[in-house]
């Protein structure tokens, strides 16, 4: 069978926004994410009658994409409902970008929106409970993150400190984004001193519980050129599920992120060592960790050493989840789409103070479920196509 060659840099995302950041008491999910949309599309230079392909996932609504479509009065030609979690919408852009190229659609919106913060109080979820795992009452997700990272430091040796580092780097950036949900300091004992979890999982290595809105819109490059901003072009999207369950999962200390980076980096013609910005799904510490070395900035087993001596956090060694990322920015239940922002706004330049000097790539990658879909965007400017 013939592989499909994916379209390097034909697609680009022309506008991103965010809207509800942190606490939007009074919107649904689906306002939210309707109000992130019109943000982004104002951005592009377009209004929601320009968009023919919409790409959403609601947290509780199954028909996302035909709820969007009512509400702002559109008939797309191509509509999309991916879930599988918090990598749905590197997802979406993957197929977007295919759709765009292939000439199903010519306007493509990405958006989603979730008020579980101000709604809920906590964890909005529709999954259903895992027979072999239900029985022992865990608190999922910490429960299996633990798990994976309990694994990590069994098998390489890897400390709470060395988690630690990721909260505080995290929460560094965040001092530097208005928009952050949490920005008072935060130092190693103060993240080893909290309150735990699930061991080793302390609440500071534990993502936020946030309402908020994100929404990119993709057109294909020759049409981007008229858009208001510098495109940021798609250069490599891949996924990759390695399964459901924790208990499922082959080895506890490898995701299918090996899988999704590696062909992403093939179809964008990079390295690990050319990105200039890394934004990683950062649900737990121990993701950042496992995800600096399933996309290669680090062999495996050395992500905690890796991290040491705020070698991620502002003036370190790689820029790492720089709007502060879920564990100190936002993360309203599913959060790859906020990724996906904060990479194209380094691309284009207007990241503000936390602006990477000179960024010309930047890799967005998402996680699903408990470490089970992984999924990678590597966007770049002009220069990179």
């Amino acid at each position: 069978m013939t592989a499909m060659k994916f379209p390097r840099a034909k697609t680009a995302v022309v506008g991103a926004a965010t809207f509800g950041m942190g606490e939007a008491p009074g919107f649904e999910a689906l306002d939210l994410a309707a109000q992130a949309g019109l943000l982004a599309l104002a951005d592009a230079g377009l209004k929601p009658s320009d968009v023919d392909g919409l790409f959403t996932t609601l947290p509780l609504d199954p028909l996302s994409t035909l709820t969007l479509s009512e509400y702002y009065g559109i008939h797309p030609k191509v509509s999309d409902n991916t879930r599988t979690g918090g990598s749905s919408f590197q997802i979406q852009a993957m197929w977007a970008a295919l759709a765009l190229d292939a000439g199903l659609c010519d306007v493509a919106l990405i958006t989603y929106g979730s008020n579980q913060r101000s709604a809920a109080g906590g964890l909005i979820t529709t999954s259903s409970p895992v027979v072999y795992e239900h029985r022992y009452k865990p608190l999922n997700p910490p429960s299996s993150y633990a798990m994976a990272a309990a694994r990590h430091m069994h098998e390489y040796g890897t400390t709470r400190r060395q988690l630690a580092e990721v909260a505080v780097a995290a929460r560094r950036w965040a001092q530097r984004n208005p928009a952050a949900f949490m920005r008072d300091e935060l130092g190693i004992d103060d993240v080893l001193a909290s309150r735990m979890v699930s061991d080793p999982l302390t609440v500071r290595d534990c993502c936020l519980v946030t309402d908020g809105a994100a929404a990119v819109v993709m057109v294909c490059a020759d049409r981007a050129r008229d858009c208001p901003h510098k495109p940021a072009y798609l250069l490599g999207a891949a996924s990759a599920v390695s399964h459901r369950a924790i208990a499922g999962m082959e080895n506890l200390t490898v995701t299918a992120a090996v899988e999704s980076g590696a062909r992403a980096y093939a179809q964008a013609g990079v390295q690990p060592r050319d990105i200039d910005v890394a934004m990683l799904y950062d649900a737990f510490t121990i993701n950042t960790i496992l995800f600096l070395e399933d996309l290669g900035f680090c062999e495996k087993g050395e992500g905690g050493a890796f991290v040491e001596g705020g070698a991620i956090a502002p003036g370190g060694r790689l820029a790492v989840n720089t709007n502060g990322g879920g564990l100190s920015c936002v993360h309203p239940g599913m959060y790859g789409l906020f990724l996906m922002v904060e990479a194209v706004e380094q691309v284009r330049g207007t990241a503000g103070d936390r602006q990477i000097a000179g960024a010309k790539l930047a890799i967005a990658h998402g996680n699903g479920g408990v470490l089970s879909s992984q999924a990678t965007a590597i966007f770049g400017a002009e220069e990179t196509r």
